[in-house]
């Protein structure tokens, strides 16, 4: 009996996209969005927020909590996660949580780190909507620590102290989520600095998934060099008898790459074009799913060719649509024709849903805002979204 030919999710299903949304919560995104979408203000906003903040001007908090804040993070702290946990599952979405720490130098401040991702792992190995928790390196010990392990230079006494600290607090969360059978991802960074964290990654990974997949590297594949390591990465763990976790992003540091590279005269990590780019992903889905018996993958992306490219990829190789080594997940507030129309579909997907006090995620929120400006004048993607579905649904 011939199979049914592959049915693909409808990425301009705004109906399925925005179904758990109001029509006074829609009008309101769109507000929101609309103010993205100007270049201008959001530049002056990425500026002046942090220091409004920092000065506690007035109504400011208020202000960033009511709109950017409420729409791209889980809540203030692990507890308030629980609203957004339980809206997503009701639509079959899963949820991976984000303690919004990053660049952390205080030993106090990174063992908090260590606490806050641990409480997060013993949420979610009681909720079966969270399998996955998310962390950062650079949240775990500071930036010129890892910079100064990756250029091989000799470390002082404190500091190969701080570099046994750093594994201490790194192995504390994969044991952790290994007893309890969680998935942890760890975050990339910037080039200067992410060789020395592969290097620990790996080392977790052995440790850690020997019978199942629990640490997940992320692999940026906006880099050229990235499509190769994946691969070398499957065979170091095949030799060495342990499962790969790989989550592939295209990056986010591009502007960060380049620019450094010009200021050291040495040439970017960074692929010639989009196209480069493109490409490479999705030749890194395409290897991921052919070996999905012994990695398990996430495409983490808001590119609609290579979700769409995934799903043909599950359903021509006639893998479940629910393979447990085969996922996606998008950024909580944005791409939701992506996540929910897979979701609708029968794939595994979910929310990346970060959390924290405000003062700690706004860096993550000035990227989203960033991300979310629509270079050209024309309606950003998010927004045409919207406004397809206010009209839908005879608001407009």
């Amino acid at each position: 009996m011939e199979p049914e030919p592959f049915s693909q999710p409808d990425f301009r299903n705004t109906e399925i996209a925005f179904s758990y949304k109001s029509d006074k919560e829609l009008k309101e995104l769109k507000w929101l969005f609309s103010m993205m979408n100007k270049k201008g203000l959001v530049s002056l906003g990425s500026a002046l927020t942090p220091f409004l903040l920092k000065i506690n001007f007035p109504l400011v908090k208020p202000a960033v909590k009511r709109t950017i804040f409420k729409q791209f993070v889980g809540g203030e702290n692990l507890l308030d996660t629980q609203k957004s946990i339980d809206l997503l599952y009701r639509y079959n979405t899963l949820t991976i949580l984000d303690y919004g720490a990053e660049s952390k130098t205080d030993e106090q401040d990174l063992d908090e780190v260590v606490k806050e991702t641990t409480k997060a792992i013993e949420l979610a190995a009681s909720n079966s909507s969270v399998p996955v928790v998310s962390t950062k390196i650079t949240g775990l010990a500071d930036n010129d620590l890892l910079i100064k392990i990756q250029k091989g230079q000799s470390l002082s006494e404190g500091e190969s102290y701080q570099e046994k600290q750093l594994f201490r607090r790194l192995d504390t969360i994969c044991k952790r989520a290994h007893d309890l059978k969680v998935g942890i991802m760890v975050d990339a960074e910037e080039s200067w600095m992410q060789i020395a964290m592969d290097n620990l990654v790996e080392q977790m990974m052995e440790s850690y998934n020997k019978s199942s997949v629990i640490v997940y590297n992320t692999f940026q594949l906006y880099r050229h060099d990235k499509l190769d390591y994946l691969k070398a990465s499957f065979e170091k763990s095949q030799e060495r008898n342990y499962m790969l976790g790989a989550k592939l992003v295209r990056g986010a540091y591009m502007e960060k790459e380049n620019n450094y590279a010009e200021e050291k005269g040495i040439p970017t990590v960074i692929n010639p074009s989009k196209e480069a780019t493109d490409k490479m992903y999705n030749s890194g889905l395409e290897f991921c799913v052919n070996h999905h018996d012994k990695i398990a993958s996430v495409c983490a992306s808001h590119n609609e060719k290579s979700n769409l490219l995934q799903a043909k990829l599950i359903e021509d190789n006639q893998i479940e649509r629910n393979h447990p080594h085969l996922n996606f997940c998008q950024l909580l507030g944005m791409s939701d024709n992506i996540t929910f129309n897979l979701a609708q579909a029968g794939y595994n997907v979910a929310k990346y849903v970060p959390y924290g006090p405000l003062d700690e995620v706004i860096p993550y929120l000035i990227r989203r805002a960033k991300e979310n400006t629509s270079v050209t004048g024309d309606m950003s993607r998010e927004l045409s979204q919207i406004s397809a579905e206010i009209k839908r649904r005879g608001l407009a």
